[in-house]
């Protein structure tokens, strides 16, 4: 008989073990450490499904952002392919679980080819489990990756970063403060091409949207002077940069190019600002990603020196 239960300190951080596979082993150990470490985890959101015996066969972790007390997604989903019910099971534990800390929905993303720290082999496979236990995809996502010529890693490699766009004046949340910012991301969403925004938009309208994802988003790990707006030379807001930090690595957050100023080439100008940022940072790798239908972002990201290393789909299950 399998039982879920939270793990047992001396389980953490290892939880399931995988013999023969030190490199997925260390990864998720020093993943599942980092979580502890920045409270977006909490031992008690680490549940695991064990046998009579003892042995572990399934593990999930509740995860949120740092300093917020609701979960957000689910991470280090592990489950016996062959066990759809253990698999069920978890799920439904973690969901019980975040519904009583307030969440109302659970994410969770799968990432094609696997990536270190979670190792989402067979993501087939994981795919069926999540919609059996009422997940639905909520977004078919591109994962891209630059990094310095001095870092280390596989998601691709640049020489010289290009130069801002001088077309392009900036300004930012320091100088400005937020309200500019909302406004521009609520033109932005009222016609987004990214499935989980556009959602957000039917529920709450374009300006709570906009107000929510500003929020969202200023959650990440950032610095005020960060955050921009590009003006054009006719003195009106042609971009958006919101480039931040999250638990695992600088990412570029959220970049938007305002319907007016479209087909000039500002979605690779704004993407080269926030990497530009992050790098002036001390960031050597960065992360971004965009909606599948999203081919003029996705063009952007290639054009700015980063490469799409991994394919992403977010599900997600209303509690």
């Amino acid at each position: 008989m399998t039982l879920v239960r939270p793990a047992r300190p001396d389980e953490l951080p290892a939880l399931v073990e995988h013999p023969g596979d030190p490199e997925r082993n260390a990864a998720t150990r020093a993943y599942l450490t980092q979580l502890l470490d920045s409270a977006c985890t909490r031992p008690e959101w680490c549940l695991v499904a064990a046998e009579d015996d003892g042995r572990l066969t399934g593990s999930v972790v509740l995860w949120t952002l740092p300093g917020h007390e609701v979960p957000l997604a689910v991470v280090l989903f592990e489950a016996p392919e062959h066990s759809p019910e253990t698999a069920s099971a978890l799920l439904d534990a973690a969901a019980a679980k975040a519904g009583e800390l307030g969440a109302k929905e659970l994410e969770h993303v799968v990432d094609s080819p696997a990536q270190a720290p979670q190792f989402q082999r067979n993501p087939e496979r994981r795919g069926e489990l999540l919609r059996d236990a009422g997940f639905e995809v909520a977004r078919d996502g591109r994962r891209f990756g630059f990094r310095t010529p001095a870092a280390s890693g596989e998601t691709g490699e640049t020489g010289e970063l290009p130069a801002d766009d001088p077309r392009l004046a900036f300004r930012s949340l320091a100088e400005l403060g937020p309200e500019p910012f909302v406004a521009v991301l609520a033109e932005l969403l009222a016609d987004t091409a990214d499935a989980r925004l556009a959602a957000d938009v039917r529920q709450h309208g374009a300006r709570r949207a906009a107000e929510l994802l500003f929020e969202e988003t200023a959650g990440l790990k950032h610095e005020p002077e960060w955050w921009e707006l590009g003006y054009d030379a006719d003195g009106t807001v042609a971009v958006i940069s919101l480039p931040a930090e999250n638990p695992g690595f600088p990412v570029i957050g959220f970049v938007g190019v305002a319907p007016a100023h479209r087909g000039k080439g500002y979605a690779t100008s704004v993407v080269i600002r926030g990497t530009r940022v992050l790098v002036a940072a001390g960031a050597r790798e960065i992360r971004g990603d965009c909606d599948a239908a999203n081919v003029a972002m996705a063009k952007a990201f290639e054009r700015a020196g980063y490469v799409n290393f991994a394919d992403r789909l977010e599900f997600a299950r209303a509690l």
